[in-house]
């Protein structure tokens, strides 16, 4: 007992400094920007400040938070189907050798065709519309999903189902109780590695063949050389998820491996 208000203190400490460090980095960044900004003495090398402003325009205009907006929605949607079909596919496959020798070269042409090429032929097949952008986004990540969610599959414990099957748990319950919990750090890597890759994704399906969104206002600023509202839009939208990876997915993987601890 008298050990654990000292591992608290030293982990608050810990965390003290890593704040501290996180601080001097991120104010290192900005003195480097700042100073080659000064040096370039071009609009092709906005400094923090003018690109800070810029963002405030953007703001108090209305477009930046209206384009953000419509730009998470296709996030969003890319992230559940994506996530959802994933874990499903990435489940059946780590469960069953047969099914993973038979679709595992599926998976290996879907990790490498060029989210371009997808891009481009959903819109072809589909038309430019939503639906095609976000089932282009899903396309090139559900690939991803089902490999982590694959490896963790195998790594089951046998152990923990026969125990369920001695207490005589229902399909559902074994499922939530036995299965679910273990692929938690699997599924949870694979939605913050999906959240970075997505909306990276969506700017390119944006700007390609859509009429709103991020990617279509920075493609329109490229055309100005308007390099400040180019890197306006680019960090107000990167602190969104910024803010959805820390204040949500890392809080949540917390908690759902808390078991493991």
């Amino acid at each position: 007992m008298a050990g654990s208000p000292l591992r608290q203190a030293l982990a608050r400490l810990g965390n003290a400094s890593d704040l501290t460090l996180r601080l001097i980095s991120l104010v290192f960044f900005l003195l480097v920007w700042t100073a080659a900004a000064l040096l370039a003495k071009s609009t092709m090398l906005p400094g923090p400040w003018s690109v800070v402003q810029s963002m405030v325009d953007h703001i108090v205009a209305g477009d930046l938070p209206y384009h953000v907006g419509v730009t998470l929605a296709r996030v969003a949607a890319a992230f559940v189907i994506a996530m959802t079909i994933g874990t499903a596919i990435g489940l059946v496959m780590g469960r069953s050798r047969g099914t993973d020798m038979l679709f595992d070269g599926w998976l290996v042409l879907g990790l490498n065709v060029p989210a371009l090429v997808v891009i481009m032929l959903c819109y072809i097949w589909m038309g430019l519309t939503d639906v095609a952008a976000v089932i282009a986004v899903a396309l090139n990540k559900i690939p991803l999903v089902a490999v982590n969610v694959r490896e963790g599959a195998r790594t089951l414990d046998r152990d923990l189902e026969q125990v369920a099957e001695v207490y005589r748990f229902s399909r559902s319950k074994k499922f939530t109780k036995v299965t679910l919990p273990q692929l938690y750090p699997y599924i949870m890597a694979a939605a913050r590695n999906g959240l970075a890759i997505i909306w990276k994704i969506v700017l390119v399906v944006e700007l390609l063949g859509r009429s709103n969104g991020v990617g279509f206002q920075i493609s329109i600023y490229f055309q100005y050389f308007d390099i400040s509202s180019i890197l306006a839009y680019t960090l107000g939208f990167t602190a969104v998820i910024l803010f959805l990876e820390l204040a949500v997915l890392r809080p949540l993987e917390v908690r759902l491996t808390r078991w493991r601890l």
